[in-house]
């Protein structure tokens, strides 16, 4: 019990440091001491117009975005009992590519030129990205129903699914005019930049009554890990469970993806250094995971600005540079199992 709460204290200390950190680095440094008096006195002027109005945005936007994409990673690989199980690797992240792709191409919404790339409207391709995940989702949720609503064949279905979106994302990029392919990339690398008011509204009212929920459902994780045949002895309606939880955190995911794009592994990377380090409790789990996803998150982010400053990377470049060794490592690990 010490060591989780340590573990926590430790994290939030970690957090609000970072925080600090990211706000005073960029293009223009800011000295910590003036960070700090911004922060504190809320203060809009000189130092404070570039913090507040243009780096805390991102900021946010990391600290919900790991926060929640960690979680959905945890609630799904409990209810599906594979530590490999995330949005990335379900197939959520193709689906929402594609489906922002399709808005591109087929209804106009990335125009430009071939020095300047926009989305022109950014709200129809969210709500193309948006759509193509929950149906990614729903096809999984129906595949899994006539199969007796198995881990395994959530799984698979998954796998499959995400294969299909990727070859139609292919195909996309393969139809689309010069300007429209580069708008495609663009939408494609996650980027925090693309953090807005609405969109970090809208985030974080998806992301605190799924947590809450997830809080509540805590122990019938718990009883998940301990086995189908156990967790149905012990009352839990697993089947239930499984279909909850896979919506859920799926919806929570959609929201996510559809406003920043893919940003890869981190739901596979921060839950499962958490479960390293404290165990599968979900007493636990459930709060430490999105404190460590949005610890790497910020972490991410804050080199993405500043190890080729002035030049911004997509933060999604940086977690799968970190997250492609850590998956073939942990298949490593399964397949010696």
């Amino acid at each position: 019990m010490l060591r989780k709460i340590v573990f926590l204290a430790l994290s939030l200390l970690i957090l609000a440091a970072l925080i600090i950190v990211s706000a005073a680095s960029g293009t223009i440094r800011i000295p910590f001491k003036d960070v700090l008096s911004v922060l504190i006195l809320f203060d809009r002027t000189g130092f404070g117009r570039v913090i507040w109005d243009v780096r805390m945005p991102r900021i946010l936007a990391a600290l919900l975005v790991g926060a929640g994409l960690s979680l959905s990673g945890t609630v799904m690989q409990s209810v599906l009992r594979n530590p490999l199980a995330s949005p990335y690797t379900l197939g959520l992240s193709s689906a929402a590519a594609f489906g922002a792709s399709f808005a591109i191409v087929f209804l106009g919404a990335g125009t430009g030129t071939t020095s300047t790339i926009i989305i022109s409207n950014p709200w129809t391709v969210t709500f193309s990205a948006f759509f193509f995940s929950i149906l990614s989702t729903a096809a999984i949720l129906i595949l899994t129903v006539l199969t007796r609503i198995s881990a395994e064949s959530m799984i698979l279905a998954g796998i499959a699914l995400g294969s299909l979106f990727s070859a139609g994302l292919t195909l996309l990029q393969y139809l689309a005019d010069s300007v429209q392919l580069a708008s495609i990339l663009a939408w494609t690398f996650g980027d925090l930049g693309r953090a807005y008011r609405q969109s970090l509204i809208i985030t974080a009212l998806a992301l605190f009554p799924v947590s809450f929920l997830f809080l509540l459902y805590r122990w019938d994780f718990n009883a998940l890990d301990t086995g189908e045949e156990t967790a149905k002895g012990l009352g839990i309606r697993t089947g239930a469970i499984r279909i909850v939880g896979m919506t859920t955190a799926s919806l929570l995911s959609a929201v996510i993806v559809s406003f920043f794009g893919t940003i890869a592994f981190l739901g596979l990377l921060a839950p499962h250094i958490t479960r390293k380090i404290l165990g599968g409790d979900h007493r636990f789990l459930l709060t430490a995971s999105p404190l460590t996803g949005a610890i790497l998150l910020l972490g991410a982010d804050t080199a993405a600005r500043t190890l080729f400053s002035p030049m911004v990377l997509p933060v999604g470049i940086v977690t799968s540079l970190f997250g492609g060794p850590l998956f073939i490592y942990l298949l490593i690990l399964r397949g010696k199992k």
